[in-house]
């Protein structure tokens, strides 16, 4: 089922005609997107300033500081000191729902945010990921309209499923994370019983200078349990906060959760031809192809002793990367680089990094001595003093000008263009899905999908629901035509 543009197309802030609202602009298929992609850029800052001042998305959320332990040797692998053999590193990891507001209950059906802060010797790593291996786009610039279909209608102010489901049946891409969502997994029990995972493909590089592709599985060791529709409503309605609460009260008898990190690896000559594109989100790699490594352990073992100054102005980014790790041509990791640390200064101020739950460990003699090239804004407490405030100077204050290849990075040789991601042997929207729903569900979890798919789309009509419909038989023809039977039977 295809759709076509109107006739009148969508429009840049300065009145011209936008190019494209589906595809940034990028270095070939594969290569990475520019910044100079204005729509692209004005899109994220705006999109990032529509709230004051709650995040966006994953606005209602808790978390709590633990440790990260290496226990298995992966130096091979990356050179980064944070996963060198038996170092121990003070983390920070936040919870959250996508979808819901700031006081909206935990307990709604959503994708979970997993957001782990590694406190490094070599600086700030922050893993920006989720509770499904998986997301719902391949392309940043169609975020802004994604998160606002999941939002409120601007008429009534209420949230409606007819408009997200349109966006998700003409978005086919969305299909692999809406068959998570609408499983099991988007009920999770606690925030102790689900899995997260960075979702996105990195870069691991080791200290010969070897590149490996990777990907992050933290598997929860209390187990992966989950609620029912009727569970999760009921808590709705007792306690808006009952996964903030778990987390909470767990930590604070001493019954710590934990995590197994665990690593897929993929030689770097791989990703070029392989049966997916590696670096597509709505896309995992076969475990049989890349068997899991394990790598150390996550322990949350110490609650915020104020939740507004060390949760809510926690200031999580992607960019915040170490040596030995680096970002790939994922087209929404390398937006959202951009993205996160922009909506930090929006939400927080130009000078969040200096709150202590933002700054990093690794600045001898502490922030006071701090050196970059960032100066005033909003609330700066830490200053240079009368030191030179440019680079190159010529009174002592150091600088950077190192020229070469970073570690890092990977080559791009193509025009520039807009265009959707080039196609490998295996690649289509929704494979992945029906194999999610036809081999990893069991036929209780698919009795449970067809329930809630069906009540999912109460209020749907017309032409979205037929193309709900398509959008369902498309993904598995047998769970399609359940859904279709229910439906018709309301």
């Amino acid at each position: 089922m295809t759709t076509s543009s109107s006739s009148h197309p969508s429009q840049t802030t300065g009145g011209a005609v936008a190019e494209s609202d589906a595809h940034s602009l990028s270095v070939g298929a594969d290569g990475p997107i520019v910044l100079h992609d204005v729509h692209l850029v004005e899109t994220l800052a705006h999109f990032n300033r529509e709230n004051v001042v709650e995040r966006r998305p994953h606005a209602k959320g808790a978390g709590a500081f633990g440790h990260f332990t290496v226990t298995h040797d992966v130096s091979q692998y990356t050179k980064a000191a944070v996963f060198q053999p038996g170092t121990q590193t003070k983390t920070l990891l936040r919870f959250s729902t996508v979808a819901g507001e700031l006081g909206s209950p935990d307990t709604w059906r959503d994708v979970r945010g997993f957001s782990l802060r590694f406190y490094t010797t070599e600086g700030n790593y922050d893993l920006v990921g989720n509770n499904t291996p998986v997301f719902f786009l391949r392309d940043p610039i169609k975020f802004p309209h994604f998160i606002r279909s999941q939002k409120r209608l601007p008429a009534s102010g209420l949230r409606d499923n007819t408009m997200q489901w349109d966006f998700w049946t003409l978005s086919p891409e969305t299909a692999h994370q809406v068959a998570y969502l609408m499983g099991d997994r988007g009920l999770p029990k606690t925030w102790r019983n689900m899995n997260g995972y960075g979702s996105h493909t990195y870069m691991w590089v080791n200290a010969a200078g070897e590149r490996f592709w990777v990907k992050y599985h933290f598997h929860t060791q209390q187990g992966m349990e989950y609620l029912s529709n009727e569970e999760a409503a009921t808590i709705a309605g007792q306690d808006a906060d009952y996964h903030r609460r778990d987390l909470f009260e767990s930590i604070e008898r001493g019954d710590f959760p934990k995590w197994t990190l665990s690593v897929q690896i993929m030689p770097y000559e791989d990703a070029k031809t392989y049966r997916f594109n590696p670096f597509d989100l709505t896309k995992t790699w076969s475990k049989q192809d890349y068997p899991l490594i394990e790598v150390g352990e996550l322990e949350l073992n110490q609650n915020p002793d104020n939740y507004f100054a060390q949760i809510e102005q926690a200031a999580f980014a992607p960019s915040n990367i170490v040596p030995g790790i680096g970002f790939s041509p994922d087209k929404m990791l390398l937006g959202r680089v951009f993205a996160y640390a922009d909506a930090q200064r929006y939400r927080i101020g130009s000078n969040f990094h200096q709150l202590p739950v933002n700054q990093p460990i690794a600045v001898p003699g502490g922030q006071e001595s701090a050196n970059h090239y960032m100066f005033d804004g909003q609330m700066a407490f830490y200053h240079s003093g009368d030191a030179p405030v440019y680079a190159p100077n010529s009174f002592g204050r150091p600088y950077s000008d190192w020229q070469g290849t970073p570690a890092e990075t990977w080559e791009a040789d193509g025009e520039i263009l807009r265009s959707a991601n080039t196609l490998h042997a295996e690649d289509d929207d929704f494979g992945q899905a029906g194999t999610l729903v036809r081999e990893v569900f069991d036929d209780a979890a698919r009795d449970r999908l067809v329930e809630t798919v069906t009540g999912a789309l109460t209020g749907v009509t017309g032409e979205v629901l037929a193309r709900a419909i398509w959008y369902w038989k498309s993904i598995d023809p047998t769970v399609g035509a359940r859904i279709e039977a229910n439906v018709n039977a309301r």
